[in-house]
């Protein structure tokens, strides 16, 4: 290489070098300005989310409207700390949320079982048919709500399965909360057989029903027959008791109608079936 291409070299990166440092005497400012508002707004973003869940659990909302809001709020504040920044640095802001919105339509489309879990998790949240802590069933399955999601709510079974169900499955079913009052009634059915002293079978319900303090004497509790079976008479009995009573009551009256009903003489009868066969027949015939 002769000297004039190395001038011509040395020249050209001069030049460049230049236009560089220039461009960064001109953005370095912008730049800074940028990483400024990011680092100041994700901090204040987060401050004011707290800030609002603390007021929302004072106000005594829900946790689970506390949980979503403090979510959203800061997500959404951040947002918009990112579109500041952008603009800081010349982006043209207008450009960038118009594509910004069709990327969201297309991700709309694509994402549409979601977004109904989504918006089915707010109107879970708003209209509260139930809430963590009961004991729910829905869609056929049975368990105490665990967590509930923005998208999915989450059930924990008696044998500590955990049921994930989709938030839009959940609205558009029929919902069965078992905790949402006070006090439930504990139906039961028992066979006894015919020729049995009803008024036996009664007063043994009675003494059993007596003897506990967890089943409520407002309502009373109900003893009737109910159907003519085949080969038993049904009796159907009906208690109260606190919500959170209902399993120790029913394995309570499960279990000591049982042992009353023998200590009495009462029969609880159990399938039959006789069988004859055609040889037994023509004997009997024959003979």
């Amino acid at each position: 290489m002769d000297t004039n291409q190395l001038e011509q070299a040395k020249t050209l990166t001069e030049k460049y070098f230049d236009k560089f440092t220039d461009w960064i005497a001109e953005f370095f400012p912008s730049l800074l300005a940028a990483v400024v508002i990011l680092i100041v707004g994700i901090s204040l973003a987060g401050f004011i989310s707290n800030l609002l869940s603390k007021t929302l659990k004072r106000a005594k909302v829900s946790e689970e409207v506390v949980t979503f809001v403090h979510s959203f709020s800061k997500h959404a504040l951040r947002i918009l700390v990112l579109v500041a920044a952008l603009a800081k640095l010349g982006f043209n802001i207008a450009s960038l949320i118009t594509a910004l919105g069709a990327a969201t339509v297309a991700i709309g489309l694509a994402l549409q079982d979601t977004l109904k879990n989504v918006a089915s998790g707010l109107m879970i949240l708003v209209n509260k048919p139930f809430k963590v802590g009961d004991y729910v069933a829905i869609s056929g399955n049975e368990g105490t709500v665990k967590r509930i999601d923005i998208s999915s709510t989450h059930l924990l079974t008696l044998d500590n399965k955990e049921i994930i169900l989709p938030n839009s499955n959940i609205t558009v079913n029929n919902i069965t909360n078992y905790s949402s009052q006070d006090r439930r009634r504990v139906d039961l059915k028992y066979s006894v057989a015919y020729g049995s002293d009803l008024a036996k079978v009664r007063n043994a319900v009675k003494k059993v029903t007596s003897a506990n303090d967890l089943i409520m004497n407002d309502p009373e509790p109900f003893t009737a027959v109910g159907n003519l079976e085949d080969s038993s008479i049904e009796i159907i009995v009906r208690v109260w008791c606190r919500t959170s009573d209902y399993w120790p009551v029913y394995h309570y009256m499960q279990e000591n109608v049982l042992r009353t009903f023998g200590e009495n003489g009462i029969v609880i009868p159990f399938m039959q079936v006789d069988v004859h066969s055609a040889e037994t027949k023509l004997q009997k015939a024959k003979s």
